[in-house]
C-alpha cells in the first residue's frame, strides 16, 4: 500500500517553545524547520510512501519543504492542528478519490526510512492506527486505510484519546526514529543519540547542548 503523509507545522516563530532551555528564541526557528525539513526528506525516501503534504501557513518553511518535493496545503480552518490535519486530508482525498492517508509529526528529526516503511506496512493491516511517542503519552503517526476518516486526535494525551477512538495501537519494536519526536532539551539529546539528518545537525551544531 503506497500512502500520502500529511505533516502540520506551526508558524517558525511560534514552533518549539519548550526547548527555549536548549534554544533561544533566534534560534528555535531555524531548528523547527530544520526537523521538519530532516522529517520531511526521510518520509519521501520512504518505499511506502508516495507523496508528503506539509499543512502550514509560513512562507518560509511552504518554500524551504516544497523545495525538497513536498505539497504544501495551507492550514485554512485555523482551527488548530486537529482540524488543520482533516483538512488537509479531504484536500489530499478529494485530489485522488481515495487513498491511504497518515499524519506524521513534523519533528522527527531522527527518521529512518526503514523504519517508517515498517510502521506504514504494519498499519496497512487495519482500518486505523497509531503510533505512540517514546514517553507513550503521544503520538507520532496516525494512519487511516482508504475507506477510513483519519479523525485525529492529537494534543495532550494523544495516545490515550487515539485508541479510544478506536484505531490500534501499533506495538513496534525497532521503530525507534519514528516515535522519537523533539519536544525538550532531552528530546533534542535523544534524537542526536539515533542520529539526525544533516539539517538538525548544522542547526544543533550551533547549540551549547550540556551532557544528560
Amino acid at each position: 500500500m503506497q500512502w500520502t503523509l500529511v505533516v502540520p507545522l506551526k508558524p517558525l516563530d511560534r514552533a518549539k517553545s519548550r526547548l527555549s532551555d536548549t534554544a533561544g528564541d533566534g534560534l528555535r526557528p531555524g531548528l523547527a524547520l530544520a526537523f521538519a525539513q530532516d522529517t520531511v526528506a526521510a518520509a519521501l525516501a520512504c518505499p511506502a510512501v508516495r507523496d508528503v503534504v506539509v499543512v502550514t501557513d509560513d512562507a518560509r518553511a511552504g518554500r524551504e519543504l516544497g523545495a525538497l518535493g513536498a505539497g504544501i496545503v495551507p492550514d485554512e480552518p485555523g482551527g488548530g492542528l486537529n482540524a488543520a490535519l482533516a483538512h488537509a486530508a479531504a484536500v489530499v482525498r478529494a485530489s485522488r478519490r481515495a487513498g491511504a492517508v497518515a499524519a506524521l509529526n513534523a519533528d522527527l528529526p531522527a527518521l529512518r526510512p526503514p523504519e517508517l516503511a515498517r510502521a506504514l506496512d504494519t498499519a496497512a493491516a487495519f482500518p486505523r492506527a497509531f503510533l505512540a511517542d517514546t514517553a507513550a503519552i503521544g503520538t507520532t503517526l496516525l494512519a487511516a486505510s482508504p475507506d477510513r476518516e483519519l479523525r485525529p486526535s492529537f494534543g495532550p494525551d494523544s495516545r490515550a484519546r487515539h485508541r479510544a477512538s478506536g484505531a490500534v495501537e501499533l506495538c513496534l519494536d525497532g521503530v525507534d526514529s519514528v516515535r522519537q519526536d523533539v519536544d525538550t532539551g532531552d528530546d533534542l539529546r535523544a534524537a542526536l543519540a539515533l542520529g539526525v539528518g544533516p539539517h538538525t545537525a548544522a542547526a544543533a551544531a550551533r547549540l551549547l547542548i550540556p551532557e544528560q
